[in-house]
């Protein structure tokens, strides 16, 4: 799951380098944090959030297939 996150988000940035991926489990849920160069949030995030929920979408998707926990992405600054 990480390895998709890290993926996807290294292919939109202009620092790859930068983008770092944590997981962390919270119960029933799977947290995955993403982290990128301040100056690529907002390619990151998209106009209007559209990005970021389509990450969130495809993450979820693939989720249903390996996992049966709530997974979470959350984009920090």
């Amino acid at each position: 799951m990480e390895e998709l996150v890290k993926t996807l988000a290294q292919a939109l940035v202009d620092r790859p380098e930068d983008v770092t991926v944590t997981r962390r489990e919270d119960g029933d849920a799977v947290i995955i944090e993403l982290r990128v160069a301040p100056t690529d949030m907002g390619k990151v995030i998209g106009k209007q959030g559209r990005i970021a929920k389509a990450i969130r979408t495809v993450v979820k998707a693939a989720a249903v297939r390996e996992e049966n926990k709530k997974v979470i992405v959350d984009i920090i600054e």
